[in-house]
């Protein structure tokens, strides 16, 4: 007889789920303004935007910061983000120039970077939801906007475990297009969604679960938790049987999203099997 789990999964690992899809609104704190020169100020180049395809050696919580000091490191070398897309932020509006860090602009960033991530990887949107590679995102600080800077960065980066990003030694371009690469960036679990020992890991490390399939809702408005969970069921009891060694003896998972990580960007659900 089949064992089915319908499960919810605890806010912990939500968080390393939801966190790597949007950046936190602290800024870091501004430097020390210069004391005022004695003879007149002539006007400053703006401050040159990130490289395209820089490698960065970031710490988790670094990486979640809306924005970021750190130099590049040679590709070559371990790295922790791989910058995919710099664009340029639109900062008028109505004559009027808003703020970098205003709701407005971070907006168009965090619309602009996953939009983006999906042509960089290779594969399909489904073959991201299943990965543990995310999109991260920086503006300038306060005081480099003030200099004219309106550039945006986009960064790859794949998730290792709870607060803990994985060290990469080659390029992310097109990993999701092969399919060893899907293989070694797949998200997997250390345990059945709803035990207690769960945490997601990439597949390459040891596992016993597998997230196999996603099942996506329409968006807009949260449809309520008895919804989501409810549309999920079937395709996830279907899918844990196309998996199973044994089709009348076998378990499946289904992990549906709150309403706080559907406000997140995760308008779906994802199958789980054991691996």
């Amino acid at each position: 007889m089949s064992a089915l789990r319908g499960i919810r999964v605890a806010a912990a690992a939500a968080a390393v789920a939801v966190l790597l899809g949007s950046c936190t609104s602290e800024t870091e704190p501004e430097e020390p303004e210069p004391t005022a020169p004695s003879s007149p100020p002539t006007a400053k180049e703006p401050p040159a935007p990130p490289e395209d395809g820089a490698c960065y050696a970031l710490s988790f919580r670094k990486a979640l910061a809306p924005t970021s000091k750190a130099d590049p490191v040679p590709c070559e070398q371990e790295h922790t983000s791989e910058t995919y897309d710099v664009g340029r932020l639109d900062l008028l509006l109505d004559g009027h120039l808003l703020a970098v860090d205003s709701d407005r602009a971070q907006a168009q960033v965090a619309e602009a970077c996953p939009a983006a991530l999906t042509g960089f990887l290779g594969g399909d949107l489904a073959d991201l939801r299943l990965s543990m590679v995310r999109p991260v995102w920086f503006t300038p600080t306060i005081k480099q906007s003030d200099r004219g800077a309106d550039w945006y960065r986009c960064d790859a980066v794949v998730v290792a475990g709870e607060e803990t990003l994985a060290e990469l030694a080659d390029s992310l371009r097109g990993v999701l297009g092969r399919e060893e690469g899907r293989d070694a960036y797949a998200m997997c679990a250390t345990a059945a969604p709803d035990a207690e020992g769960f945490e997601r890991v990439r597949c390459s490390d040891d596992h016993s679960w597998r997230a196999i399939s996603v099942v996506p809702f329409e968006p807009g408005d949260y449809p309520g938790e008895e919804a989501v969970q409810e549309q999920g069921q079937g395709p996830c009891e279907d899918a844990g049987l196309e998996v199973a060694a044994d089709p009348l003896d076998y378990e499946w998972g289904y992990e549906w999203p709150t309403e706080e990580q559907w406000d997140s960007g995760m308008t779906f659900g994802r199958c789980w099997a054991p691996d």
